[in-house]
């Protein structure tokens, strides 16, 4: 069985946090055959385009549900996923970047919408608690992610790390009661979505990992994208009507009066696809390790980012308990690298 992925720390609500694909897994990929591009330049481009896809899709999400005032994050979560699956399809089916994969069996289909059902709760809790928390304060808490992961490793497969490992853990957890403590815009209601969110995205990986086994039901990144995200779609339609009311017409209505609404849901829609290729198309150029790394650099990078921006009130000791969940997330990495070498 392979081991959960317990270095995740993508603590940014991506739209799909799917196991990046080892260099080379992308066989008969057309993309990366730009000889006109120097390969520094070219890679340097995808990893300026991971964090503009990955900071953007957070800073429009709060924009959106904040200060905009749209206030449907299930309904807006919908609109991630049926983007997704339009332009995996096209990615997939017409410019071939990977080869088709498909469903061989009931089990593996079931064992896909299981994850997808998961992949839901965090996502939709990830985008609530943005409605009610600043970005920096989301990111930290989505940066104890790792945290979780060896809990639910733990519970669920009984994998037990070296106390190396668990001692790295202990800045995470420290740091993020420290940040909670001196927040000026906490709110508890946001913080327990954020931390349903991240533990549902550390449950997800152990999950995964657990259910696709074996080689014939393996599917590449960009492939599972392709199948979970209209079974996602699927799932939150029900609640969208039934938590969100009537929406759509909402949205319509809107949208006469606005037509600024349109560009930034289609525009938020596409840039959470663009989440998932990036994640991709980095891991293709350079190495699943170097995702990682730009993983944990990015949540401080947004925090800055979205405190520029959004103006929102920081302190001096919140500023530190995010520094020292960062550095747990590293030392973790660090760690963890250790044991398996």
């Amino acid at each position: 069985m392979s081991n959960p992925r317990l270095s995740d720390t993508n603590a940014d609500h991506q739209v799909m946090d799917i196991p990046a694909t080892p260099p080379g897994d992308a066989r008969n990929s057309s993309i990366g055959s730009y000889s006109f591009i120097s390969p520094n330049l070219l890679t340097a481009l995808i990893i300026a385009s991971w964090y503009l896809s990955n900071i953007g899709v957070l800073l429009l999400n709060k924009y959106l549900l904040s200060f905009y005032g749209y206030r449907y994050p299930i309904f807006l979560t919908m609109l991630h996923m049926l983007s997704c699956a339009l332009y995996s399809y096209v990615a997939i089916n017409f410019f071939e970047f990977v080869p088709l994969q498909h469903i061989l069996s009931r089990k593996q289909f079931l064992k896909i919408f299981a994850l997808s059902a998961i992949f839901c709760f965090s996502v939709v809790c990830g985008n609530t608690s943005l409605r009610y928390l600043p970005v920096s304060f989301n990111q930290a808490i989505g940066a104890t992610t790792p945290f979780f992961t060896a809990i639910f490793a733990f519970l669920i497969t009984c994998k037990k790390e070296t106390g190396e490992v668990y001692c790295a853990l202990l800045p995470v957890v420290c740091g993020i009661v420290l940040a909670s403590n001196s927040e000026p815009l906490f709110h508890l209601f946001g913080f327990l979505v954020c931390i349903g969110s991240t533990a549902g995205r550390a449950l997800k990986s152990v999950v995964q990992a657990i259910l696709l086994t074996s080689e014939a039901e393996k599917l590449h990144s960009m492939n599972l994208l392709l199948y979970m995200a209209p079974m996602a779609a699927m799932i939150l339609l029900p609640f969208t009507l039934y938590i969100e009311g009537n929406v759509a017409s909402i949205t319509l209505e809107k949208a006469k009066e606005d037509k600024f609404i349109i560009f930034l849901l289609i525009g938020n829609a596409t840039v959470a696809y663009l989440v998932n290729l990036t994640n991709f198309l980095v891991t293709k150029h350079t190495s699943a390790l170097t995702l990682q790394v730009l993983g944990n650099a990015k949540a401080a990078v947004a925090a800055v980012v979205s405190v520029l921006i959004f103006r929102n009130p920081v302190t001096a000791m919140g500023i530190t308990g995010f520094a020292v969940t960062i550095m747990g997330v590293v030392l973790y990495s660090e760690a963890r690298k250790r044991c398996k070498r």
